[in-house]
């Protein structure tokens, strides 16, 4: 069981960890809430205490932010993984997305892994972590 501020934070719902100060994670992550009709997701800035606990947790590097985390329970899902679980777990027309599960791994992690490389480049980034929109707060650890 996470800790954060003294709250215990339990595996009920699927925690996406983004880099909090990325342009590019900041809107996956406001795309993510908008399509999440069942309020299943929680998320957390990599940047965070509870990003690094669980970072820690699972032997990840909390110092280079080079890839989203999906964490469900004991599972971590880590680069092209997350996206297509989080499609997966969307359901409806998303879940469609997860078909591209078929491709071999190194060759959806390249691509992945050349966007992540790019991504202040392409698309900036922030001094600080965002804030979310009072509507979507209690969904943020």
């Amino acid at each position: 069981m996470l800790q954060t501020t003294g709250t215990p934070i339990h595996a009920d719902h699927p925690i996406l960890l983004f880099d909090g100060v990325c342009n590019l994670c900041n809107a996956s992550v406001q795309w993510v809430l908008l399509r999440d009709k069942k309020a299943q997701f929680r998320f957390a800035a990599l940047q965070s205490e509870i990003g690094q606990q669980l970072l820690k947790r699972h032997g990840l590097d909390s110092e280079h932010f080079d890839t989203v985390v999906l964490a469900v329970g004991e599972n971590i899902f880590l680069r092209s993984d997350a996206p297509l679980e989080i499609a997966r777990r969307l359901g409806g027309a998303w879940q469609l997305l997860y078909g591209f599960k078929i491709v071999p791994r190194p060759l959806r992690d390249a691509l992945y892994n050349f966007v992540a490389r790019n991504r202040y480049r392409w698309f900036g980034r922030q001094e600080s972590c965002m804030l979310p929109r009072p509507e979507w707060k209690a969904r943020f650890l």
